[in-house]
């Protein structure tokens, strides 16, 4: 965790949502000389704000609203900072909460330097990165329709279709409505089968323009991570767009922390509590690694020798978790070097 601990003659903490923001500006002495409930618009925010623009810095917890705020004080020159929304406890923790008092804890969160941040990314890479994550929620939305045809088909108890239904010649060639007498469950499956059929025209278009964009962005990146066995076109991309700069991780254990593949303890006087933090970081590299580590096998006689060893020791599941660990570290010192995959390095270990 990072706090900020840059000081400034204002402090200026908003509480922000869609339509309205409640926005309090603390003193370098902690006391309150502004304090209003606004609409979430840039003009009345610069017109309260102009005062004290020479000297204060902006905070305001991570929702789904931050982007405009975050672009306006980029454009208007004002240092910005956004809190980590999980690790602001002191909002949540109150006996009394409202907009009021959490626009006055966050801006006091930042004059004491204990503001937790997250990252700020960069708006020339983010929407393209939001249309990857887009992506992926589209992909899983065709996995569920195969997975509906295919818990329909065992329902009525009809045999195995015989091939892939995820290829739609395969899909036309079976003629999978043929297969159910009922005319309702015939809808349903045919309602199932355009939907797939739209999918599989929509997502290659869609993939082709977010791999123009990466070449665009960061074409060397893209392709060091391609030089992975198992990672290709898709968790290439993944992985651009959701580490963005490697240089924001100061060590490997602060990225490794980030894509959730290590658990932190919980100790006190020497006493293990367990592990805490697990939904803290970033799901999409979570998944991401997890992927990569079952694709890293394919083919791969020794990644398949390494997992048979860590399968001995550890556990099936816990052995892919360890691979997806250390296909995480390559990641990070790969594009911390600009070197390639070194597999005798990798398997060195």
């Amino acid at each position: 965790m990072q706090f900020y601990t840059g000081q400034h003659q204002y402090y200026c903490g908003i509480d922000l949502h869609a339509r309205t923001m409640y926005v309090c500006i603390l003193d370098s002495n902690g006391a309150i000389i502004a304090h209003r409930n606004m609409a979430s618009a840039p003009e009345p925010f610069l017109t309260f704000i102009a005062p004290y623009r020479s000297s204060i810095v902006i905070g305001v917890e991570c929702i789904f609203t931050w982007y405009w705020l975050a672009d306006l004080c980029a454009r208007e020159q004002l240092a910005f900072v956004l809190g980590h929304a999980l690790y602001m406890k002191a909002i949540h923790g109150g006996k009394a909460k409202n907009d009021k008092i959490d626009s006055h804890k966050i801006a006091a969160l930042l004059r004491g330097g204990m503001f937790p941040q997250a990252y700020v990314y960069p708006a020339e890479m983010r929407a393209t990165r939001d249309l990857m994550r887009r992506r992926n929620h589209l992909m899983r939305k065709r996995a569920e329709l195969l997975s509906h045809l295919q818990n329909t088909n065992s329902q009525y108890n009809l045999p195995e279709f015989g091939s892939r239904i995820s290829r739609r010649p395969d899909r036309q060639r079976m003629d999978i409505l043929e297969r159910f007498a009922d005319p309702q469950v015939r809808k349903t499956v045919e309602i199932d089968c355009e939907l797939l059929d739209f999918y599989d025209d929509m997502l290659p278009k869609l993939e082709w323009h977010i791999q123009t964009c990466a070449r665009e962005h960061d074409p060397k990146t893209l392709a060091l991570l391609k030089t992975i066995p198992g990672i290709g076109n898709t968790l290439a991309l993944i992985l651009l767009y959701e580490i963005h700069d490697i240089g924001r991780f100061p060590t490997v254990q602060d990225f490794m922390s980030y894509c959730r593949l290590v658990k932190c303890s919980r100790e006190s006087a020497g006493k293990l509590y367990g592990h805490a933090g697990s939904k803290i970081g970033n799901v999409h590299l979570k998944w991401a690694f997890s992927e990569a580590a079952v694709t890293f096998l394919r083919g791969n006689q020794e990644g398949q020798k390494l997992h048979q060893r860590l399968v001995k020791k550890h556990g099936k599941g816990k052995a892919l978790s360890i691979l997806a660990a250390r296909i995480g570290r390559a990641v990070y010192f790969m594009l911390s070097r600009e070197k390639v995959f070194d597999r005798d390095k990798f398997f060195a270990g």
